[in-house]
């Protein structure tokens, strides 16, 4: 009876120590995200809500996450504290702080970044000046156009990921500045097109321009590089009183956060990113 009764203990107290372990929290990763957020309300509005929901996905993730306006910190000693680099709203412009990121991204660490972030066009006050990161990192070269006014687009699932994970076939997204590429990433072997813009959407935007208005097409809109441990999102780029922008309302007109599917990817993305495995 006693020698039954110590099993029973010694039974009990090691699936309770199994229990125990089973429910320590997994390890945590750290999350730097870098912004400007001086250029475009839009941009900047988004930046603000960013800096808001991330911090609150880290508490309930088990992550970490800093952000900082000081692109200086894009250095390899900075960056070792980190296994996950955000850029919110644009990319670095200095070649030492440009050659630091593509050694970081070519030992493994993660990256995930927004909209305005892959932008670079020609002629412009952001020229495509950086090749490595537009035409090999992202694939997608210069920017083409975009849609106008920011609207909301149905999205379809372009392959099973775990950015994707869980996410129905098709979702409606927040409203955004949807944008084309000069690039045709369906021709890199590298890049998979994890969502693009759905038929449905179409016409999507209201113009005034009727270049801004795109009623058929393929764009891709979230998407992978095979070689890297990267996610690129389109959306960042929040609808605006833009009729009242000299009055310093500044009022945002819709969010890019608070979109159940929407927010369940950039989970996905940060989760897998910080994971540090590729599938």
């Amino acid at each position: 009876m006693k020698r039954t009764l110590l099993i029973c203990i010694i039974l009990f107290a090691g699936l309770l120590s199994a229990n125990a372990v089973m429910a320590l929290p997994k390890k945590k990763f750290k999350v730097i995200a870098f912004y400007t957020a001086k250029s475009d309300l839009a941009h900047i509005s988004f930046v603000h809500e960013a800096n808001v929901w991330f911090p609150k996905m880290a508490k309930e993730y088990n992550f970490e996450y800093d952000s900082t306006s000081n692109w200086e910190n894009l250095n390899e000693k900075f960056l070792a504290n980190y296994q996950v680099v955000l850029f919110l709203d644009t990319r670095p412009e200095k070649p030492e702080q440009r050659e630091a990121f593509q050694k970081y991204m070519e030992k493994g660490g993660g990256w995930m970044g927004f909209h305005f972030a892959a932008f670079g066009l020609n002629n412009s006050a952001v020229p495509q000046n950086w090749d490595w990161y537009h035409n090999t990192f992202l694939g997608s070269g210069e920017y083409g156009s975009n849609t106008w006014r920011p609207t909301s687009a149905i999205l379809k699932v372009g392959v099973k990921h775990p950015v994707t994970a869980k996410l129905p076939q098709t979702f409606k997204a927040q409203p955004n500045e949807w944008y084309r590429w000069k690039n045709d990433l369906r021709n890199n072997p590298d890049i998979e097109i994890l969502l693009s813009v759905d038929s449905a959407s179409f016409p999507l935007g209201t113009g005034p321009k009727q270049s801004e208005i795109w009623r058929s097409g393929f764009y891709p809109v979230v998407w992978s590089n095979k070689k890297f441990k990267m996610v690129y999102v389109n959306m960042g780029h929040n609808d605006m009183d833009y009729e009242h922008k000299y009055d310093n309302t500044n009022k945002s007109l819709s969010s890019s956060f608070g979109n159940p599917n929407q927010d369940k990817l950039l989970i996905n993305a940060l989760l897998w990113l910080g994971a540090g495995n590729k599938h």
